[in-house]
């Protein structure tokens, strides 16, 4: 498998990311299998997951510690904080109070003393950035964290970080991880050349868009999980009714060009060269298998351009599948 730089940071990790939100209850509540997965995955050549203190409220991170006894120093592990890991109102955010205590959990749930990557699972636009770069700087420097990274930042909270670390002496990120697909094309407008200029790697998350590029979804399918918002799903809006059309023609596509339409949705993703790795995040052995084939694909340019004409480059087919805006145009900060 090809390896590529993480940034600027000299760390080499595969194109395909494992990611393990799927492992313990809210997917696959299996250990064992979910272990098997996971070194199914390191056997094939993936050196990179990625999991979370949320995921399964911490479960996900149990089943990787498992899974990486006596594989640790081989694989760069991430992990992510921020979201709400309780009913406790200070068990969240970005504040040093919760950073520094949270880490030591993290750790203890996946069995090592030390984090390669740690990322802020998403933005605190309520709270000083300069308290979440200052809490991480003090992990890195007692060596509990080697790098740090950001997850779903807009391109100005990449700046800002950026500049914020800079001026105050501080580790700055050195990643940033956001949605993108053939569907969710945004980033491609300004958050990837962004964390280009920044030298940061970049690790994409849901390449399948939630299933959409899977084949999965068609006109009378009606998601009921609670992990899925509405408004992605709702088979009647017609941004959904528009992305039926676009993986009809992808299949297409796809069929063409002797790919399944999982290997050509990966490949899209990691073709981009802002792109370091695409996350994936297999439920079954079976969906682990459908997707490493993608590692090794090379689109070319005349599939490109024919993905271009179905999403044009910076386009989001439904707004409601990025993780932007949220906040910023949520009815307490707009003036209507």
């Amino acid at each position: 498998m090809e390896y590529r730089k993480l940034g600027r940071s000299g760390v080499a990790v595969s194109p395909l990311c494992l990611g393990t939100m799927m492992f313990g209850a809210w997917g696959n509540t299996d250990h064992d299998e979910s272990i098997r997965i996971i070194h199914s995955a390191l056997d094939a050549g993936i050196n990179f997951v990625d999991t979370a203190d949320v995921y399964s409220g911490g479960e996900s991170e149990e089943i990787v510690g498992k899974a990486l006894k006596g594989r640790r120093d081989d694989v760069v592990l991430a992990t992510k904080f921020f979201m709400p890991m309780g009913d406790e109102v200070n068990h969240r955010g970005g504040s040093r109070r919760w950073i520094i205590s949270e880490v030591e959990a993290s750790l203890t749930r996946l069995q090592t003393d030390y984090l390669d990557l740690y990322q802020v699972h998403r933005p605190s636009p309520d709270m000083d950035v300069e308290e979440t770069l200052g809490a991480l700087s003090d992990l890195v420097r007692q060596g509990k964290v080697r790098l740090i990274g950001s997850s779903s930042y807009a391109a100005s909270q990449i700046v800002e970080a950026q500049w914020v670390a800079r001026d105050r002496g501080l580790e700055r990120f050195r990643t940033e991880q956001p949605p993108y697909s053939v569907l969710v094309r945004g980033i491609e407008e300004d958050v990837l050349p962004t964390a280009q200029r920044h030298g940061m790697g970049i690790l994409t998350y849901s390449p399948l868009g939630g299933g959409w590029l899977s084949g999965r979804w068609r006109s009378d399918s009606s998601p009921t999980s609670s992990a899925r918002p509405p408004a992605r799903f709702d088979m009647t809006h017609p941004a959904n009714q528009r992305k039926l059309e676009i993986v009809t023609r992808l299949a297409d596509i796809a069929d063409e060009a002797g790919l399944s339409m999982i290997e050509l949705a990966i490949a899209f993703v990691i073709r981009h060269p802002a792109v370091t790795s695409a996350i994936i995040g297999p439920r079954t052995m079976e969906q682990l298998q459908s997707q490493l084939p993608a590692a090794g694909v090379a689109l070319a340019d005349g599939v490109l351009d024919r993905i271009d004409d179905l999403v044009p480059p910076g386009v989001t087919v439904n707004p409601d599948d990025n993780s932007y805006g949220a906040t910023e145009l949520s009815l307490t900060a707009r003036r209507r």
